[in-house]
């Protein structure tokens, strides 16, 4: 067998860069390069490692380990979970902040790669700068913070290891069901050990999408299943846009009439102006899916992990005859809620079930009841959208107008990202994508924080799409340093903030659960100086373009011009913090206090307990 002697941290980068993938014909790297941000826990290994082989293997510099890791996330989702970029850090505080970046991975099940220092595996010099002790296991350091949200964690501790570690770990990155992100925790001393490698863990390894049919016996169910329902209804989840299935989907819906709604994930897997498609479901629903939802007897969730915006927290089915089909590739949400499992990749599923259903279709007084539904909803919309004078009571426009004005600033094939706030509320019920991902909505974790970073990811993903990040005053403080990142890497953004002056959307929550304003708006903390946070002015020093504009005539200028700009661009707009959109939406469970000196808390609590009484329990 013929060997290479080699660093830990030298074979690593080598076998990474030896990992296809092929998209649309073309062949391209698995792995497009890696964040990092280097500390005395990487930089002598893996920096000397990514610095050797940077022409195959481009490493890219970041601000914020976390934010790095959103937009590793976010090119993962941009790439359907085809592509990935992995990240490293040093040990320490570097490495437990991408443990926040972990877990929004973990629960929107995406491929992440991240390969944090560790301590010395030796301990010779223990305990060494950052290290963190456990007085009762000498095993523990902080990077097992990552333990609970990676798919796969591993700590190498000799260079050998990083053969078997390697190997599992691209399987999970690559496996459909099992996709998430993966730790690898890399010891400092282990990564410069040499070891003689054999050359064939270097060859070439191409990578395609497993596409896994459907069980005889499952497939057979969940065709009698629908065969016998009346009123059936489709949920599209970003599983859908993961297997590349939108075409598939669209001929299912318009072969056998059943109409579709879309959850967060999902949107724009259906073309938005189609009769068919209802638009968003459950907490941020249209009015039009929800009706739908609540008498459907037969619902047929495809790629979604059902989570309870969804679902209205399991109030939103109300038909007692409700039966529930779960087609995912993935077990372990395919037959939730004691759903008819069909475990499967969702192209050859819905293609399957084509198939089975020959020329069976809905019944026409449904499909009719659906496209008058979606109808009414797309004039409510138009409304809600429109830019009105004297709308709200500050004067200051919603959030609604402004994503009017940036829906007709907008082309077809633009992406539209945000994360967290009163934001994917509004954009989930009104934006009307134009595109398959052309609307990209971190909502599994709701992370304030990822917008920003995030857009930078779906722009490297795809630099040819004009990418619009929307986020609030709150989210851009906590995290705004990849606008710097953005300008090193040319990769121009219009990023919208809606100054609220404070986090609007928790207030609104806040008082719908009968409790006063208290320490989400700025006006009603207990600091004595109020900050006039000047936006644009801290855009501009990181390199941004960047102007503050008063209305909404004034914004869509502004997008025209950021359209062209060379380099990112910063628009900032005040809005009220109290206007939120009034049609649409379903109740969501936030439980509410059971005793309380308050009396709309009392009151609160009574609307509560009634609106529980339509919860469905399920396995």
């Amino acid at each position: 067998m013929k060997t290479i002697r080699l660093t830990m941290a030298q074979a690593l980068v080598r076998a990474l860069a030896a990992q296809w993938t092929e998209i649309g014909g073309e062949r391209l790297p698995l792995v497009a390069g890696m964040f990092a941000i280097f500390g005395h826990g990487n930089v002598a290994g893996l920096g000397e490692a990514l610095h050797g082989l940077r022409d195959r293997l481009p490493t890219f510099r970041a601000h914020n380990e976390q934010a790095m890791a959103h937009a590793a996330i976010a090119f993962a989702k941009a790439s359907r979970r085809r592509r990935l970029l992995a990240c490293t850090s040093s040990i320490g505080p570097g490495a437990t902040n991408m443990v926040t970046a972990a877990a929004v991975a973990h629960v929107n099940r995406l491929p992440l790669l991240l390969l944090p220092g560790d301590v010395f595996a030796s301990r010779r010099p223990d305990p060494v700068l950052q290290q963190v002790e456990d007085f009762g296991d000498g095993t523990v350091s902080a990077n097992d913070c990552f333990r609970p949200v990676s798919r796969y964690f591993d700590r190498l501790t000799r260079p050998e290891q990083l053969i078997p570690a390697l190997s599992r770990a691209l399987g999970v990155l690559t496996d459909p069901a099992e996709c998430g992100p993966v730790t690898l925790a890399l010891c400092q001393d282990t990564q410069a050990e040499a070891f003689d490698y054999p050359l064939g863990f270097f060859e070439d390894r191409l990578w395609l999408p497993r596409r896994p049919a459907p069980d005889a016996g499952e497939l057979g169910a969940a065709l009698d299943l629908l065969k016998s329902a009346k009123k059936p209804l489709v949920i599209a989840g970003g599983g859908v846009l993961y297997s590349e299935a939108e075409v598939a989907l669209l001929a299912f819906c318009e072969r056998h009439r059943v109409p579709a709604a879309e959850t967060q994930a999902g949107k724009s897997a259906l073309p938005d102006a189609h009769p068919l498609n209802l638009g968003a479901i459950g907490v941020t629903g249209t009015d039009a899916a929800n009706a739908m939802a609540r008498e459907a007897d037969l619902v047929l969730a495809i790629g979604t992990r059902l989570q309870d915006f969804t679902t209205g927290s399991w109030s939103l089915f109300q038909n007692p005859a409700m039966r529930l089909i779960g087609l995912n590739v993935a077990a372990f949400d395919a037959g939730k809620h004691r759903a008819q499992p069909l475990v499967c990749d969702a192209r050859v599923g819905l293609e399957q079930l084509g198939a089975g259903l020959g020329d069976w279709r809905a019944a026409a007084g449904w499909t009719g009841k659906a496209a008058e539904r979606k109808a009414a909803w797309v004039t409510a919309a138009a409304e809600a959208t429109a830019p009105l004078p004297g709308r709200t009571a500050s004067g200051l426009p919603s959030d609604a107008e402004v994503i009017g004005a940036v829906q007709r600033q907008s082309g077809p094939g633009d992406v539209v990202v945000c994360a967290a706030g009163g934001l994917p509320g509004e954009l989930h019920k009104l934006w009307q994508a134009g595109a398959p991902g052309g609307y990209h909505m971190e909502y599994g974790f709701s992370c304030m924080g990822y917008e920003i970073a995030g857009g930078l990811g779906v722009k490297m993903a795809d630099p040819s799409r004009h990418v619009t990040v929307m986020v609030g005053d709150g989210s851009y403080l906590m995290m705004n340093s990849e606008i710097a990142t953005s300008i090193m890497l040319g990769m121009n953004l219009t990023i919208v903030v809606l100054d609220n002056r404070g986090y609007g959307c928790i207030n609104r929550l806040q008082l719908a659960t009968g409790g006063a304003s208290f320490n989400n708006l700025l006006r009603n903390t207990a600091h004595v100086t109020l900050p006039a946070i000047d936006f644009a002015a801290h855009a501009a020093a990181l390199g941004a373009k960047a102007s503050k504009v008063t209305s909404l005539a004034a914004l869509e200028a502004a997008l025209k011009k950021a359209r062209k700009a060379p380099v990112t661009s910063v628009i900032v707009i005040d809005t009220d913090p109290l206007a939120t959109t009034e049609a649409g939406g379903h109740w969501w469970d936030v439980a509410v206090p059971d005793v309380s000196e308050r009396a709309t808390v009392r009151e609160a609590r009574k609307r509560y307990d009634a609106a529980r009484k339509a919860q469905k329990l399920g396995g």
